[in-house]
């Protein structure tokens, strides 16, 4: 009966040292699944009642975390052993966080300004309300009249274009970076 253990060596945990690449495969992709479905209980169970002042602090804190988790991310994409599944986790983990960080921005706002857009927006709202503005949809059915929101609208929509264009360069950049490291490769594929 052949055993895990080799020479001392603890059996293989986590998808380490040859274990089956699918394996690897589904846990590189729950990650960030678990952690989209951690930040939407976070967003759900903190308390967003704010100032306009302190709902613009937290979206400058909450973009700076963003920015610090995405070169973080591009290190960890240069040194991974499987660089392509890393940037995938990398893009599928800040979307979110984005997406969620503008619709607690909207919710304080809506909470300080309750005129500050065509309804006052509950969480699920400002949610709905983020990922349309994300995804160019604009149904129009909640809109920003107060210039705050407009402005802070205007940001989530360059912010969205630089996160998907200049975050996808970025992430790609730091494939083909971490592909030209691997032992045996002359250069991406």
């Amino acid at each position: 009966m052949a055993t895990t253990r080799m020479r001392g060596r603890p059996p293989d945990v986590g998808g380490r040292d040859g274990a089956d690449p699918r394996a690897r495969s589904r846990w590189a992709l729950l990650r960030p699944a678990l952690s989209a479905v951690a930040v939407l209980v976070v967003y759900y169970a903190l308390p967003l009642d704010g100032t306009s002042v302190g709902t613009l602090f937290a979206l400058a804190l909450g973009l700076t975390a963003l920015a610090g988790m995405l070169s973080w991310q591009v290190r960890a994409i240069v040194r991974s052993k499987r660089p392509r599944l890393r940037a995938i986790e990398a893009l599928a983990t800040a979307v979110p966080f984005f997406l969620v960080l503008f619709a607690a921005v909207y919710v304080g706002l809506s909470r300080s300004d309750p005129a500050a857009f065509t309804e006052a927006l509950d969480r699920t709202d400002a949610l709905y309300f983020t990922v349309t503005t994300f995804a160019t949809v604009g149904f129009g059915d909640i809109a920003p009249l107060a210039k705050e929101a407009r402005i802070i609208a205007m940001i989530q929509m360059l912010a969205g274009m630089a996160l998907l264009g200049g975050g996808l360069k970025l992430l790609l950049g730091a494939v083909r970076v971490g592909l030209t490291r691997e032992p045996g490769r002359r250069g991406p594929r």
